[in-house]
């Protein structure tokens, strides 16, 4: 056995690779069971299980706004038994906390994007506005008396919003919640008069009607909402939305950042998952550790500029 575990760090990584996995796999979702987060590792999860053929067991970690999940990814060792599921709260938090004992650009590899999933600008129906052109006018006519609601200073419902008054100068006052849950209770209620919402969060008030949606954040038009259109329709150039994927702790193997790539495009290209994932508002994001890893370098950068216009700051 002595021998054996001598000669086993000799042998090329890509044999590891080919007998990859060999026992189960944690994937850390930094976020509580039931969100957006959550709700996508355990869609991709049973899908490497039933491929891959070991358990990959979901371990939550939340706290700090996903990286207390990711620090652990970062000092958890680099042999693909530990994997993070990636949101946009990672490109938001580069600049959002002025102390991290990370550099997420640096020290996680990223493997593949999963789902791009848009928000969706909703107002209570007592606010008299009806379209963005409407919203915006309303705002500069009453400065500061609409207020925005978030899931928390930082979160994609809030820096969608900041980017939305740096590129139009809106005026919205921004109240924080610990959660879209409490936010939009707060909306309903007509005590905030804005949110710029996760799609799966607020979908059934927009077709039950007690939300007014005015329209969605991303560049198309959902599928699930095809009669409200884009920001960027009345906002050239808008674009906000969360996204997900997997990363794992630099210096992770090739051969096994490929092989979970491969496995998990193949996933986005199943009918049925992606008729999963289209239920949930997303759009998949199929392709290359490079394109992932483009994508979180290109959200890092847009989402910091956003964070320092809007004075946001977490310790």
């Amino acid at each position: 056995m002595a021998a054996a575990a001598a000669i086993a760090p000799a042998l090329p990584s890509a044999a590891w690779a080919q007998t990859y996995p060999a026992r189960p796999v944690r994937l850390i979702v930094p976020f509580a069971p039931g969100g957006g987060s959550d709700i996508f590792a355990r869609l991709i999860g049973q899908w490497l299980s039933e491929r891959l053929g070991q358990p990959f067991v979901i371990d939550n970690r939340p706290g700090a706004g996903s990286n207390i999940g990711t620090e652990a990814v970062v000092n958890a060792h680099p042999d693909g038994y530990t994997l993070l599921l990636v949101n946009a709260a990672n490109a938001i938090n580069a600049t959002l906390y002025d102390r991290l004992n990370f550099d997420f650009a640096r020290d996680i590899v990223p493997v593949a994007g999963l789902i791009r999933v848009p928000n969706v600008v909703v107002v209570n129906p007592s606010v008299p506005v009806k379209t963005i052109s409407e919203l915006i006018a309303y705002t500069k006519a009453n400065p500061d008396k609409i207020n925005m609601g978030s899931a928390g200073t930082g979160s994609t419902p809030h820096v969608a919003g900041e980017l939305f008054k740096m590129m139009t100068g809106a005026r919205m006052a921004h109240v924080p919640y610990r959660g879209v849950a409490p936010a939009l209770t707060d909306l309903l209620g007509g005590q905030i008069q804005v949110i710029f919402a996760t799609m799966p969060s607020s979908i059934a008030y927009i077709r039950a009607g007690t939300l007014r949606a005015l329209a969605v954040t991303s560049t198309m038009r959902s599928q699930e909402l095809p009669d409200v259109p884009v920001v960027s329709e009345f906002v050239p150039g808008y674009e906000a939305s969360n996204w997900y994927g997997v990363a794992v702790p630099k210096i992770t193997s090739v051969e096994i950042v490929m092989k979970l790539n491969q496995e998990i495009n193949a996933a986005l290209a199943d009918p049925k998952m992606k008729a999963r994932l289209s239920d949930l508002g997303g759009m998949v994001l199929p392709g290359s550790p490079s394109d992932f890893e483009r994508l979180i370098a290109d959200e890092t950068e847009k989402w910091a500029q956003v964070v320092r216009f809007s004075g946001a700051k977490q310790g």
